[in-house]
C-alpha cells in the first residue's frame, strides 16, 4: 500500500512539471547575451553548469522546468564581467599596507604612516598609492623626513604606478645600496651633491624588494578572499592577474586546491627562471578555475613617474626620455621560450618608443602563427604612424579607460600639446587593429576595482565626479557595445576561452551577473551593483 501511495505520489508530481528537469531558469529579464548579434532574450535555462537554451520566457517555461526558478522582474543580466588586466596579489597586499592614496602632500603621507605603524607595529613598513601629481609642487619627494620619523625600520612606499618608490636611509643600508650601485632599466636617484634620495624608479626598487619583508600567507589569503567577494559583488567573474611571481602562482594555485576561489584567474607568470621551467614542464595549466598559459614582460616604467620610454624628450622634462625595463634583447630570449611553449606573450608598453619596440618584436616572432593573440598592455602612448605596423601585426590590445580619466590632469604636461593626441586614444587603435577587439581592465590596485568606473571612462571619458565637463579626449571615446564586449567576449577571446564564456551562448558556461540598477551608461557617472552573480550556476553572490 506504501509503495503504491508513493508511486502515485511521483506521478503527481511529475504531472505537475513540463518537459525537461533543468538546475536553474532565470526568466523576465533583459537578458544580454553578447553573441555576434547583439541578442536580448527574456529567458535562459542551466543544467550542470551550462547554458542549455536561451529565448523567450514562455518558450522556456513551456520547455523546461527547474529546482530553481528566478523571475528577474526586468533586471539586465550580462555575462560575467572580465577584468583584462589587474593585480590580485599587489591589491591583496595594499589592503594590508599603509594607505596613501589620495595623499596631497608629502607631510600627509607622513602622518598615514605614522598612524598605520602605531596601530600594527610590523618590523617593516610598507605603504602603497602616493602620488606626487597631487602635490602642490608636484615633485617627486625625498625621503629625509622619512629618516627622521622611522630611523629603525625598512620603509617601503611604492608610488601609485608601482614604478617608483621611496625608501629610507635604513632601507638602503641594510639592503646595501649605496651612490656605487649599478641598474639597468631603472634609475637610483641622486641630489645635487651626489647623494641618494631614497627615490628609486622601476628595476631599482627590485633591489629592496625583492628582499624585503612580506605579510602573512594567512593575511594575504583572507585579503584575497574579501577581494574576490567585492569583485563578485560588481559582478566581476573573471580577473587576468598582469603579472606573477613563482611564490605568488603557488598561493593562488593553493587557494584553488582548497576550493576557496570561485572566480576565473588567468593568470601571467613574470618569465624568472622558475616560472619558465614551469611553463616548460606543465604548458598549459588547469586548477579549478585558474588558468595559466602566458608571460608577461614590464617593457617600460610608467608616464607619471617619467619612467615610459618616449621616442623624444618629456616636454615637462626635456632631459629625460624614460627608459626600458626590459632590454630588447631580453624580451626576444623571452619571446621565443612563449613561442616554444605555445604561451602567449603581453608585454607591458607605455611610452610611444616601447609600443614600436613591441609591434616590431611581435611581427618578427609571430609570423608563422596567425592566432597568437600576443597582447600589448596599456598601449598607453601609440603614435599614429604605428597604427600600420598594429595592423599588420594582429597584436591584441589591453588598455585601461579609467587611467585616461585618472591621468588627465596631468598627461599633457608630460607629453605636450601634439604627442597627447596619440595617448589614450582606445577608439583610434581599435579601429587600426587588425581583428577589431580589445580588452579592457582597471590594473586595480592602481585604479579602483569597480566596472563601472570602467564603463563610464570608455563611454564618457570622465571621472567618478563626472569631470572634465566636456570629457578628455572625448574623440577617442567608445560605444556601449564596444565598451561591453571589452569586458566580456573579446577579454574572454584575448585569454583564449571564447568557446567557453564571454557571451551567454547555448553550450557555454552559466556564468552572469543580474544588475541591481537598470543599466544606464551614458552621461553622469550611475553607480550599480551586483543583484546576483552565477559562475558556471552556482550563486556565487547575491544581494541581501
Amino acid at each position: 500500500m506504501r509503495r503504491l501511495y508513493f508511486f502515485s505520489l511521483l506521478i503527481l508530481i511529475s504531472a505537475c512539471h513540463n518537459g525537461k528537469e533543468m538546475d536553474l531558469i532565470i526568466h523576465n529579464g533583459k537578458i544580454h547575451t553578447m553573441d555576434d548579434n547583439n541578442t536580448i532574450v527574456e529567458a535562459l535555462v542551466v543544467k550542470n553548469g551550462k547554458i542549455v537554451e536561451i529565448g523567450p520566457e514562455r518558450q522556456i517555461l513551456n520547455k523546461y522546468w527547474a529546482k530553481e526558478t528566478i523571475d528577474l522582474q526586468n533586471k539586465d543580466v550580462f555575462p560575467g564581467f572580465t577584468d583584462a588586466h589587474a593585480h590580485m596579489l599587489g591589491m591583496a597586499r595594499f589592503k594590508l599596507a599603509a594607505n596613501l592614496v589620495g595623499s596631497i602632500s608629502l607631510d600627509e603621507m607622513l602622518v598615514r604612516l605614522q598612524k598605520y605603524d602605531q596601530k600594527n607595529r610590523y618590523t617593516f613598513l610598507l605603504g602603497m598609492g602616493w602620488d606626487q601629481n597631487l602635490w602642490d609642487k608636484s615633485e617627486m619627494p625625498t625621503n629625509e623626513k622619512l629618516n627622521e620619523l622611522f630611523p629603525d625600520k625598512p620603509v617601503l612606499l611604492i608610488r601609485i604606478d608601482g614604478h617608483a618608490a621611496l625608501v629610507n636611509e635604513y632601507a638602503l643600508r641594510r639592503y646595501k645600496i649605496d651612490k656605487n650601485t649599478k641598474v639597468v632599466g631603472g634609475e637610483i636617484l641622486k641630489n645635487e651633491k651626489g647623494e641618494l634620495t631614497g627615490l628609486l624608479l622601476d628595476n631599482a626598487i627590485e633591489l629592496i624588494r625583492a628582499k624585503f619583508p612580506d605579510f602573512s600567507v594567512s593575511n594575504l589569503e583572507k585579503s584575497i578572499l574579501e577581494i574576490q567577494q567585492e569583485l563578485l559583488s560588481y559582478g566581476v567573474t573573471d580577473v587576468h592577474e598582469a603579472g606573477l611571481t613563482s611564490k605568488d602562482f603557488q598561493l593562488l594555485d593553493r587557494l584553488y586546491s582548497k576550493k576557496k576561489l570561485q572566480l576565473g584567474i588567468y593568470g601571467m607568470l613574470y618569465p624568472s627562471r622558475e616560472n619558465i621551467q614551469f611553463a616548460k614542464k606543465k604548458g598549459v595549466y588547469i586548477n579549478g578555475n585558474f588558468l595559466v598559459r602566458s608571460f608577461k614582460i614590464i617593457g617600460d616604467g610608467a608616464l607619471g613617474s617619467r619612467g615610459a620610454f618616449l621616442k623624444k624628450p618629456y616636454t615637462d622634462a626635456p632631459h629625460r626620455h624614460g627608459f626600458l625595463v626590459t632590454s630588447y634583447t631580453e624580451m626576444e630570449r623571452i619571446a621565443k621560450i612563449a613561442k616554444f611553449t605555445n604561451y602567449q606573450l603581453n608585454i607591458h608598453a607605455i611610452g610611444d618608443s616601447t609600443n614600436r619596440l613591441v609591434l616590431e618584436l611581435i611581427k618578427a616572432y609571430t609570423t608563422n602563427n596567425p592566432d597568437h593573440r600576443w597582447r600589448i598592455e596599456h598601449a598607453q602612448v601609440l603614435s599614429k604612424s604605428d597604427y600600420k605596423l598594429l595592423n599588420e601585426t594582429g597584436a591584441f590590445p589591453s588598455v585601461q579607460p579609467t587611467h585616461a580619466t585618472s591621468d588627465c590632469g596631468w598627461a599633457e604636461k608630460r607629453l605636450g600639446k601634439t604627442r597627447i593626441n596619440d595617448a589614450y586614444a582606445y577608439k583610434s587603435i581599435l579601429s587600426n587593429s587588425q581583428m577589431g577587439m580589445m580588452a579592457f581592465g582597471t590594473d586595480f590596485p592602481i585604479e579602483q576595482l569597480n566596472p563601472f568606473l570602467t564603463i563610464h571612462a570608455a563611454i564618457n571619458r570622465t571621472t567618478e565626479a563626472n569631470e572634465p565637463i566636456d570629457g578628455f579626449m572625448i574623440q577617442e571615446a567608445v560605444d556601449v557595445t564596444t565598451c561591453l564586449k571589452a569586458m566580456t567576449i573579446w577579454a574572454a577571446f584575448a585569454s583564449f576561452q571564447e568557446q567557453n564564456k564571454g557571451s551567454l551562448e547555448t553550450g557555454k558556461e552559466a556564468t552572469f551577473v543580474v544588475l541591481q540598477n537598470p543599466f544606464s551608461p551614458v552621461g553622469n557617472f550611475s553607480p550599480n551593483f551586483s543583484n546576483l552573480t552565477v559562475i558556471k550556476g552556482v550563486k556565487v553572490f547575491e544581494f541581501e
